[in-house]
C-alpha cells in the first residue's frame, strides 16, 4: 500500500509556513500543523491551508479529561482538520470522546509511544522495563476499543499494529532517507520500509523542509515507497 505523505510545517510563523507551501506548490496537498505553529498562529493557519485547497493534519496530541478533549476535537473539526492527534495514554473514554467530538470528517489518531523515545527512556517514564513494541500494541488496543481512525507509531512497530488491529490506520513519523540524519528521533525508518510495514500516512519533516530544494527532496522520498 502506498502511504499518504504529509509534510510537517514545523515553523514559527504563518509567513514561514506560507513560504514553504509556496515552494512546494502543487507537489504537496497535505500538511501537518503541530504545537509550535498552532500555538503561535492558532486556527488561522488551518483556515489558510484549507483556502489553498490543502488538507490538514492537526498534530496537537490532546491529553485532558474527556469533556475537554471532546470540545477541542469539535473545534478542530469545525476548523477543517482532516486528522487530529490525542494521546492514547489518556484512556479509552478520552479517546472515544475525541472521536465523538470530531464527527465523521475528522479522523482521530491516538499517539502510542513517541518516536523520540527508546526502551530506556520509556522504562524511566513508566518505572518498569517494557518492550516498546508491547507498549505500542497496548495503546493501539485502547485506540481500537475507542473507535479511533488510527494510531501514531514508529515504522518499527507498524507491521505489528496492522497485523493485530487491521482496521486502524497507522501514521508513521520519523521518516528518513537511507543514511539520513536521525536528529532527535530514536526510531526512524525509510519511506520504503514504512510502506512495506503498512503505513497509511507518513510524515516528512526536516528531510524535506530543511532541504535546499524541498520539492526535489519530497520527490526523492516519495519515489522510495515500495511498489504497490
Amino acid at each position: 500500500m502506498r502511504p499518504q505523505p504529509i509534510v510537517a510545517l514545523d515553523v514559527p510563523t504563518l509567513q514561514d509556513a506560507q513560504q514553504l507551501v509556496a515552494r512546494l506548490g502543487d507537489h504537496v496537498d497535505y500538511y501537518k500543523v503541530g504545537l509550535q505553529l498552532f500555538t503561535a498562529v492558532g486556527p488561522r493557519v488551518v483556515e489558510w491551508l484549507r483556502a489553498q485547497d490543502k488538507r490538514v493534519f492537526l498534530d496537537l496530541k490532546l491529553h485532558d479529561i474527556p469533556n475537554t478533549v471532546r470540545g477541542a476535537a469539535e473545534s478542530a473539526a469545525h476548523a477543517g482538520a482532516s486528522l487530529l492527534t490525542v494521546h492514547a495514554h489518556g484512556g479509552e473514554a478520552m479517546v472515544r470522546a475525541a472521536v465523538e467530538g470530531a464527527g465523521e470528517h475528522t479522523g482521530i489518531l491516538a499517539v502510542t509511544v513517541l518516536t523520540s523515545m527508546d526502551a530506556a527512556a520509556l522504562a524511566t517514564v513508566l518505572g518498569r522495563d517494557v518492550a516498546v513494541a508491547d507498549e505500542v500494541l497496548r495503546y493501539a488496543g485502547v485506540a481500537a476499543a475507542a473507535g479511533a481512525h488510527g494510531v501514531v507509531c514508529a515504522g518499527s512497530e507498524c507491521a505489528a499494529v496492522r497485523a493485530r488491529y487491521a482496521a486502524l490506520r497507522p501514521l508513521v513519523p520519523g521518516i528518513r532517507a537511507a543514511g539520513g540524519a536521525m536528529h532527535d528521533q530514536a526510531r526512524v525508518v525509510t519511506p520504503r520500509d514504512a510502506s512495506r510495514a503498512g503505513a497509511a500516512y507518513v510524515i516528512f519533516g526536516r528531510a524535506v523542509t530543511a532541504a535546499t530544494d524541498p520539492a526535489a527532496a519530497y520527490a526523492t522520498l516519495t519515489a522510495d515507497f515500495a511498489p504497490e
